[in-house]
């Protein structure tokens, strides 16, 4: 089986896979500050854990967003992680796995599959890793503002690679041999 189809084989139902459904018409794009309505992301994943014919038993985060409103500690882009973390928990117990898309954007693109933990499967879509909710990214994303001349900088860093040495286009050094920020140089979370 290649790639894609392992994927396919995994998020997809029978009927779907055999309708030619794509992984993109299972996947549920959440951005990295919340949901544009909320109980969205709760309903498709309610739906999914449907269409693998388990009930969706405790499938909601309208309990996490109003603990998440009544924290004063709360910053943007804190609700998503805390929902996400919440109906991953949800669907262990539901016998599902919450899968996250690594596609390279703010966005955080969700996935269900049935079954336990998918960390070791190796899954890609698009080329890229699809791995579970929770599970350390196999890359490290690098951001920052160049503070010679302002250009945003990304890196995309597999383990145990720095960015010892490296020096803006400009000229301007931003790490030490270490791999340390230079004094200056923030990176962005």
């Amino acid at each position: 089986m290649t790639e894609p189809e392992e994927l396919e084989a995994l998020v997809l139902t029978p009927d779907e896979r055999a309708r030619g459904v794509q992984v993109d018409r299972v996947m549920f794009t959440l951005d990295w500050t919340g949901e544009e309505e909320p109980g969205l992301l709760a309903a498709f994943v309610a739906d999914r854990v449907r269409a693998f014919g388990t009930e969706p038993a405790g499938v909601g985060t309208e309990a996490v967003r109003r603990a998440a409103e009544a924290d004063p500690a709360l910053r943007r882009g804190d609700l998503p992680v805390r929902q996400l973390d919440h109906l991953s928990g949800v669907l262990a117990e539901l016998g599902c796995t919450l899968l996250v898309w690594d596609s390279g954007t703010d966005a955080y693109e969700v996935l269900v599959a049935p079954g336990g933990d998918h960390a070791s499967a190796g899954l890609t879509h698009e080329g890229l890793p699809v791995r579970p909710w929770g599970a350390e990214p196999d890359e490290t994303l690098v951001s920052l503002n160049c503070p010679g001349c302002s250009q945003m900088l990304v890196w995309q860093l597999p383990p145990n690679e720095t960015l010892a040495d490296e020096h803006c286009d400009c000229g301007t050094p931003l790490f030490d041999a270490a791999g340390l920020p230079l004094p200056g140089v923030t990176l962005d979370d």
